[in-house]
């Protein structure tokens, strides 16, 4: 990483005082959320501040550390001693808080955040906009814990891995993650400032991270990893303006993903993931998915899963507001050159999603679901790659996995249903209309039959040829083991 150190960063051997200020004043996940109560917490996500601050005003240690820290508003200098005994003059001198007239204001974020396995802390940048202030953020402003990271740690296949890289780390919360499973983990960011929260945090949460500055694939040249994780500066603009390092590529278009996309493989060892959370162009007259499939290496399973669509007027809005630029001059002028630019591309649409990438295989499937699933989605992603490299054959055993529910659809009293549909009840929670062999042979694998056997005994009762079932239905029978409605006994 750069050798300066970047200004309003502390020096990490401040970070080990200060794990010990949080955790004597229980500075946690749950011990934050049963303070503010449900209203305040909610309101709080909201960006409004007011019920916290009518929830935190007895000065108790986790009280001043809710308000210096996640409302930024003055705390009195006794408070903030007395949370951070010691600590106060160290963390001014390093930029992270300012005492003035006997007050104090912090200038960084340091929030509790929390996995079903253990408790962090997370310093980053200021959460901008809250109250609806107006505030533009600076081009090497280091993003916090986000709607968006929280995707991407749930994506993550947890599985232990002798190197992980998290590509693009902002202030470090994947690598957080990657560190309870991955022996060692390197963490790489074009923003200098990005990389000195990131080494901050692991310092505070006392785990060892290899960060590293350079773009894309550039720090880790020939490296190869078992798992890479990314949510790269994903967002497609015209770059007229400003660029905000953490969400701003550089790049035209969804170059970004594409070239990470294209890369991945050389960087991963043999069933090595690259799992990577993405925007992407929808343009005119041509389907996504036929587009992204010429991004995907023939030496890699992909699963690439489009759960939103958002009309470019409605994506312009979104990132205008997230650069608090909404009701500033100027802002109608931004508003149109976008969308402008969007018609000159011929972008039609905006794809988010998810990119995982195995090496090693050659399946692939493109999936346009924008229904509700289950988090976190990683088991599902995990099972998904093993079940595409399950070779299915008439004497396998099978079984129907425990998620899985039979649906008819018919009008009451009917003899026959006008439909049989198999749906899950987790991970994708994917749907399938299947016809009444197939659903016979799920309801009958139970690891004792082979099936072979069983779609023998579907014909006997069908009155059906059993070799034209076994040519037409153990193709469908594969398709069933790689959704997830069946697996191997």
């Amino acid at each position: 990483m750069s050798s300066a150190h970047p200004a309003g960063v502390p020096d990490a051997a401040h970070a080990p005082a200060l794990r010990g200020a949080l955790t004597a004043a229980t500075y946690t996940y749950d011990a934050v959320g049963d303070l503010l109560g449900t209203t305040a917490r909610l309101a709080l996500a909201r960006n409004e501040t007011t019920p916290a601050l009518r929830r935190t005003t007895h000065g108790s240690p986790l009280e001043t550390l809710v308000r210096l820290f996640l409302l930024q508003t003055e705390v009195d200098r006794a408070h903030a001693d007395r949370a951070l005994p010691g600590l106060v003059g160290a963390l001014v001198e390093g930029g992270m808080l300012v005492a003035s007239g006997g007050e104090v204001r912090a200038m960084l974020d340091c929030r509790p955040y929390a996995d079903d396995d253990r408790d962090w802390w997370v310093v980053s940048d200021l959460t901008p906009g809250l109250d609806g202030q107006l505030i533009r953020v600076a081009p090497d402003h280091v993003l916090g814990v986000s709607p968006a990271s929280t995707s991407l740690a749930q994506l993550t296949v947890r599985e232990p891995v002798a190197r992980a890289l998290d590509l693009g780390t902002g202030c470090g919360v994947q690598a957080l993650h990657l560190s309870g499973h991955a022996d060692e983990v390197v963490a790489t960011d074009v923003n200098p400032r990005a990389l000195a929260v990131t080494a901050f945090n692991a310092a505070l949460n006392d785990v060892r991270v290899d960060v590293r500055e350079g773009s894309l694939w550039e720090p880790v040249g020939d490296e190869r990893f078992d798992l890479v994780t990314t949510n790269p500066p994903f967002v497609i603009s015209p770059a007229t303006a400003e660029p905000l390092v953490y969400r701003d590529s550089g790049l035209p278009g969804d170059r970004v993903v594409e070239t990470i996309v294209r890369g991945a493989p050389v960087h991963l060892t043999d069933g090595g993931w690259c799992q990577v959370l993405a925007n992407w162009a929808i343009t005119r007259d041509r389907p996504w998915d036929d587009r992204l499939a010429e991004w995907l290496d023939p030496g890699c399973d992909a699963l690439v899963v489009q759960r939103e669509v958002l009309d470019p007027a409605s994506y312009v809005e979104l990132w205008l507001r997230d650069a608090g630029r909404h009701s500033t001059p100027g802002y109608l002028e931004a508003y149109d050159d976008w969308l402008g630019w969007f018609e000159q591309e011929g972008i039609e649409g905006i794809g988010f999603g998810w990119i995982n990438l195995r090496r090693g295989g050659s399946a692939r499937e493109l999936l346009d679901w924008p229904h509700a699933v289950e988090q976190p989605i990683a088991s599902a992603i995990r099972d998904w790659g093993r079940a595409v490299r399950v070779e299915v054959a008439l004497d396998d055993r099978l079984v129907t996995r425990a998620d899985v529910q039979q649906e008819t659809v018919g009008a009451p009293g009917a003899e026959d249903p006008e439909a049989i549909v198999l749906r899950q009840q987790t991970g994708l929670r994917r749907a399938r209309r299947v016809d009444t062999v197939e659903a016979a042979l799920v309801g009958a694998c139970d690891g004792e039959l082979m099936v072979g056997q069983i779609l023998d005994a579907v014909a006997h009762l069908l009155e059906r040829d059993p070799e034209e079932l076994h040519t037409t239905y153990l193709p469908v029978v594969r398709e069933l083991v790689t959704d997830g409605y069946l697996a191997p006994a």
